[in-house]
């Protein structure tokens, strides 16, 4: 059975360590490179709404939330989680992912993910690790196909947006047996993106 304890990963000039009340400022500044918050399909907070979002993060039972960090400036880049933990299943989620705009669609994503992959799959004995996105969130959805996730499926009228309007879900998994793979995988993107 899993068990999810605060960790601190780093890797590939990242560092996520576990979200904290301290981290409000470099979440606002993070959240208001690109007004993310107006984008329909995410979760990301207005920026009077950060700490309240960081207070939400830690008293979610079965989320553990990190801050990512560039290790080498310190400057807070966005945030990510597991959550929807359940132990008795060895199943975790990886999601409430994002980024300042400046960093989307580079390395931070990638190696993101293959740190919460590896340390699900690796050290804690994860079985599957899910991921799922707004059904209108086409870079999420690609995203999430990029890493070699498999579709397992559409969850119909499931989740309220900030707007009023009810999401369909589109869940996608990773099986331990997948993972050697998709590990192998990642790790050749990354190594292309740094050679430019």
């Amino acid at each position: 059975m899993i068990a999810v304890a605060p960790v601190t990963l780093e890797f590939n000039g990242l560092r996520l360590e576990p979200l904290a009340s301290h981290h409000e400022d470099g979440l606002r500044a993070a959240a208001s490179d690109g007004e993310l918050w107006k984008l329909r399909v995410t979760s990301v907070p207005e920026p009077h709404d950060v700490a309240r979002y960081i207070g939400t993060a830690l008293d979610t039972r079965d989320r553990m939330a990190f801050a990512v960090i560039d290790a080498y400036t310190d400057t807070l880049l966005g945030t990510t989680s597991y959550h929807d933990i359940v132990p008795a299943a060895d199943r975790v989620e990886i999601g409430y992912t994002w980024y300042a705009k400046r960093v989307q669609r580079s390395h931070v994503n990638t190696s993101c993910k293959l740190l919460l992959l590896s340390h699900a799959f690796d050290t804690l004995g994860a079985g599957v690790v899910g991921l799922r996105t707004d059904c209108e969130n086409f870079a999420s959805q690609a995203a999430i196909e990029r890493l070699g996730a498999k579709k397992d499926g559409v969850i119909r009228h499931h989740v309220l947006r900030r707007d009023g309007t009810v999401r369909d879900t589109v869940m996608y998994s990773i099986l331990r047996s997948e993972w050697p793979a998709i590990k192998s995988a990642l790790h050749q993107r990354l190594e292309r993106h740094a050679r430019g």
